[in-house]
């Protein structure tokens, strides 16, 4: 089991390799909170996310012999593109294993690191076994994500960080995948400040170590938008670190986690994926818990989808009230249309959709059912508008 002087250690050897990233509070999401937070921006590494410190860690600590035979992963994501930047920046070969789904931007981002990616599989299971495969059959050491002791001492270093730049940090919550990020920074916390509170978080459709640490038998999904934790075995010695040293594990829906998202990038103009999302997420889902506190968060990654992106920012728009759809029935009259607008934008709302239904209503013939979705300032708003139409005779309700 790793030890505080193994994280040090991998300080030292990262010292230059990788960004000691601003770990700086939100006073914004402190006031919505109750919580005074701290948020470590991990998503500013090269290859936007924490993976690189544990990747750069262990090949750092590869022998003269193992760095002449190179280097195997699989990642569909941040440790592929971890390991491919550090093995080109040290001159070693890198071979990717990646699923045949990984989206093709992430593929040749690898690729572009001068790693030689092989597209294996219809599943993770299946590129994890191929890339094992390829490992003995091409005398590569294999860097596992997450079950490595040298992986998980690199991503501590971010808890040395943390602790360096806010020294009286009294709790920590950190998302949990495979458990690397979590057993390493929580073996370095813990050594330091004894009585720190350390949580991880899961997606609720990915509670593999949660069932795995807590005895419960919570169902395993299929997707969720926090891919970079969506992990369906929890590592060995990871699991062993947390079961000893991390304090509580909380769950987080996919709602909670688009909610943070778009916390984040409107309040702290900064993007982060899913699982960089998941602290932030279980904070303002168990408000009370955090009440008062000092916490640390980790965006442990800002690599997301833009069209996966966009979609978030728009439901999260629709949950604000701030983009709404509302119906209106009217006579099907010469003008009707152009009154409706009128009104709508006396009442300071803007239009972004018009849908003139007139053969899939239950009115009658001679009446028309508008559907408009319009951009607002929020629920207030909203109720304004509908008054408004209301006011000058419109049937006007939500949709």
């Amino acid at each position: 089991m790793i030890a505080l002087q193994d994280v040090v250690e991998a300080a030292a050897r990262l010292q230059g390799q990788v960004l000691n990233t601003p770990c700086v509070e939100s006073r914004t999401l402190s006031q919505i909170t109750g919580a005074q937070l701290f948020l470590k921006f991990e998503n500013l590494q090269f290859t936007a996310s924490f993976k690189e410190r544990g990747a750069c860690n262990r090949l750092m600590q590869l022998s003269p012999q193992e760095r002449q035979r190179g280097v195997v992963a699989m990642s569909a994501g941040n440790h592929a593109q971890g390991v491919a930047f550090h093995a080109q920046r040290l001159g070693l070969r890198a071979v990717i294993v990646m699923p045949r789904f990984t989206p093709g931007v992430k593929v040749a981002r690898t690729r572009g690191f001068g790693a030689e990616v092989v597209l294996h599989g219809d599943t993770l299971e299946e590129a994890r076994s191929h890339a094992y495969a390829l490992a003995d059959s091409q005398k590569l050491v294999f860097v596992h994500p997450y079950d490595d002791e040298a992986v998980a001492a690199g991503q501590g270093t971010i808890a040395l960080e943390m602790l360096q730049a806010v020294p009286d940090l009294d709790t920590l919550v950190i998302a949990v995948g495979g458990g690397g990020l979590i057993a390493g920074m929580a073996t370095a916390a813990r050594a330091l400040q004894p009585g720190i509170e350390i949580i991880g978080v899961q997606a609720a459709r990915f509670p593999a170590m949660f069932n795995a640490i807590k005895g419960t038998h919570h169902p395993q999904g299929t997707s969720t938008i926090a891919e970079g934790i969506a992990v369906g075995r929890p590592g060995k010695i990871t699991q062993e670190i947390i079961a000893q040293r991390v304090d509580d594990l909380l769950l987080v829906d996919e709602g909670d986690i688009e909610q943070a998202i778009v916390m984040l990038l409107e309040i702290e103009k900064t993007l982060v994926e899913g699982a960089g999302a998941a602290g932030l997420a279980a904070v303002i889902k168990h408000a009370a818990r955090f009440q008062g506190r000092k916490v640390g968060l980790v965006l442990c990654g800002g690599n997301i989808d833009p069209l996966l992106l966009a979609a978030i920012i728009e439901r999260g728009m629709v949950r604000a009230g701030r983009l709404a759809r509302i119906r209106v029935s009217a006579r099907d009259v010469p003008g009707v249309l152009a009154h409706i607008t009128q009104v709508v934008a006396d009442a300071g709302a803007n239009i972004d959709e018009v849908h003139h239904q007139r053969a899939f209503t239950l009115l009658a013939a001679q009446n028309v059912e508008i559907e408009l979705v319009i951009q607002t300032r929020g629920p207030e708003h909203v109720r304004a508008v509908l008054a408004g139409l209301q006011s000058v005779g419109f049937e006007a309700a939500l949709a």
